[in-house]
């Protein structure tokens, strides 16, 4: 589990807290449209995981990552990316057609004209190069083949945004914009305007609303596993235990050769259970961590005790502790008056 702090602008869960955030979301999105697209953007509404579903259980839904209006312009979808397998990369251009569509389709009301469609700038931000040619910015057009200077407009845009590209010259401002999402740190932001973004990204990272829908998020990915089959369940089950712990080989060998789906689907519960406690906990630790840093370094043996602690009674006691300290000192004495860990 990546923690909070470590994640950076092509991290899904980063993206989607920064930009839908109440405070810091339209000015963050508007400075990385503006940086992308070199141009000015007007008023942004943003419209964070918009979900359009299929039009039966049987049919193909769309959920996009963050949804954009600027007022008076365009419609844009962020989607950062970071599945390189072969397949999904092979998929990327069928997949940027069937966002287009699903935007388009959810933004034509009946008895509207298709004049009255909006622009669509679909952009995938990529830790991989989807095209090979290690270019920073692939955008890409409908035209037509046999004459392709003919002017043909139809509003739809995909920007292929690969962070590590090169060549096609990218401006200055673009290419500080993709050091700083590759590695989201203070050092990257070397510009007035990245340091502007940073500080949001430091406060959204902060925020304690965010901290706890990154732990509703590793649970609802867990509700969502727990729908595999039953014969999927074995490898689930391996890959759950996997997260707390090491698995042996004689015990992975035990749970594969197992062919009793009962079996599978009572270990395979136990072990997203016990995965869910441990993710919770760490979250919660992270998070405890995270909010004692603004009273100064914490001593070693206070952030091992918090890190090692899985007991989630202990943990909310401690959050609470924390909302009542006003300093490091004071969140120990709540806390741990019994340690010795107070001693730095």
């Amino acid at each position: 589990m990546k923690q909070l702090q470590e994640m950076n602008l092509v991290d899904d869960f980063l993206v989607y807290s920064l930009t839908s955030h109440k405070v810091y979301g339209e000015e963050a999105a508007r400075y990385i449209l503006e940086c992308i697209l070199q141009r000015s953007i007007r008023h942004l509404t943003v419209v964070p995981q918009k979900t359009w579903y299929g039009e039966s259980p049987e049919k193909h839904g769309v959920r996009l990552n963050v949804c954009l209006d600027e007022e008076d312009g365009e419609l844009f979808d962020i989607e950062p990316d970071q599945n390189s397998s072969s397949a999904d990369v092979k998929a990327l251009p069928r997949r940027a057609r069937f966002y287009h569509a699903k935007i388009d389709a959810g933004n034509l009301t009946a008895g509207e004209g298709y004049g009255t469609l909006r622009n669509v700038v679909v952009i995938f931000i990529t830790t991989y190069d989807p095209f090979g040619l290690d270019r920073m910015v692939y955008t890409v057009k409908n035209g037509c083949v046999e004459v392709p200077e003919m002017p043909y407009e139809d509003g739809a845009r995909t920007l292929f945004l690969y962070i590590k590209g090169q060549e096609g010259n990218p401006p200055e401002e673009l290419r500080e914009l993709t050091r700083y999402m590759a590695e989201s740190t203070e050092a990257n932001a070397r510009t007035k305007g990245l340091r502007r973004l940073h500080e949001m990204v430091t406060k959204v990272k902060a925020d304690r609303e965010v901290g706890l829908a990154y732990m509703k998020m590793w649970e609802g990915e867990e509700v969502i596993r727990a729908r595999a089959t039953a014969a999927e369940k074995a490898n689930e089950a391996i890959r759950l235990l996997e997260k707390t712990g090491t698995v042996s080989q004689e015990e992975r060998e035990r749970i594969l050769a197992e062919r009793n789906l009962q079996v599978l689907e009572r270990w395979y519960e136990d072990a997203m259970a016990n995965a869910e406690q441990y993710l919770v906990a760490k979250a919660k630790a992270e998070m405890i961590l995270l909010q004692l840093s603004d009273f100064g370094q914490i001593p070693e043996a206070v952030k091992s005790r918090i890190l090692a602690e899985m007991n989630p009674e202990t943990l909310d006691y401690w959050i609470l502790a924390l909302k009542r300290a006003e300093s490091l000192e004071q969140f120990i004495s709540l806390a741990m008056p019994d340690r010795e860990s107070q001693k730095t």
